[in-house]
């Protein structure tokens, strides 16, 4: 696993900003992370870079731990911070050069970095007089310098136009085929278009974990029932992809790749009467992120 999270809680006082969160991340997985204005998300960012300390539970980035492998976390991650700090007075290949001294990496890298994430017509500008996208593509260019197996972006498409959008969604998509990338985005089409899978977190509290299957086969329904189920079960029903909690007795599960002659309505059903269950509600969701989030947010951990 690239990223593996273990009960991972930071308090201050009385304040839960992040509460006994736990996931883990495969090589090459594009991870959406949304979450409402001070859910939790920055403050996982932060640290699973080390600039925070958990007060309790662990974290491994890349097989070290957060706790106690501080340095080798910090060389093998890059990390674009949501305000992104730059020296305006440099040029881009000066602030490039700064960087790759500290990492000790090649000087050929700067111009690699340059092309990959079309800086090249805005090398002779300084930084102060870049628009906000292109401020965005030199700390994304920093990002990648050392070419590194995990990629944090915190919202890493602000201020970028329709075209740019275009462009550096294209770029993380190719990063993702052979590093990790967790990306901190308010813009749901965001997670659609670029992501494998999409964290929500609300609370402080991680509320749902679902793979997003960009193909066609698959069904959605809402199922609540009289008492809580065996979740294990739940999830061992043939072509259960996801089970996600909306609330105590309410789920919502996603099928995958169903033949034609199988019902998924027909599996609940008889999941429920196999388990002493009563059905209360079963009802198919056409499910896209954005509803999903609002789902999360809106009915878990008031």
């Amino acid at each position: 696993m690239s990223i593996k999270v273990s009960n991972l809680s930071k308090h201050y006082g009385d304040q839960k900003a992040l509460n006994n969160v736990s996931f883990d991340i495969p090589s090459g997985q594009i991870v959406g992370f949304l979450g409402p204005n001070g859910a939790g998300k920055s403050t996982l960012m932060k640290l699973l870079t080390t600039y925070l300390t958990p007060t309790y539970g662990e974290a491994l980035v890349n097989n070290f731990n957060i706790n106690s492998q501080i340095k080798q976390v910090q060389q093998s991650i890059g990390y674009l911070p949501e305000h992104n700090p730059l020296y305006l007075n440099q040029y881009p290949k000066e602030y490039l050069s700064f960087n790759a001294n500290l990492y000790k990496v090649a000087p050929s890298r700067i111009n690699e970095v340059i092309e990959l994430t079309g800086l090249q017509n805005e090398t002779k500008k300084k930084i102060g007089a870049l628009s906000k996208g292109y401020r965005q593509r030199v700390g994304l260019a920093c990002a990648l310098l050392h070419d590194p197996k995990v990629l944090l972006l915190d919202e890493p498409t602000t201020g970028l136009d329709p075209n740019q959008l275009v462009e550096i969604r294209s770029l993380i998509k190719s990063l993702g085929k052979d590093k990790t990338v967790l990306l901190s985005t308010h813009i749901m089409q965001e997670v659609e278009a670029m992501c494998d899978r999409v964290l929500v977190i609300n609370k402080g509290i991680l509320v749902t974990d679902q793979l997003i299957d960009h193909s066609k086969k698959q069904q959605n329904l809402l199922v609540m029932f009289n008492k809580i189920p065996n979740i294990n079960a739940l999830k061992q029903l043939p072509n259960v992809a996801d089970v996600n909690s909306v609330k105590e007795t309410q789920f919502l599960i996603r099928f995958t790749d169903l033949p034609e002659q199988e019902n998924c309505a027909t599996l609940i059903f008889d999941f429920a009467v196999n388990n002493n269950l009563k059905l209360i509600q079963l009802q198919p969701q056409e499910i896209d992120i954005e509803h999903l989030f609002k789902m999360a947010t809106n009915t878990s951990h008031k």
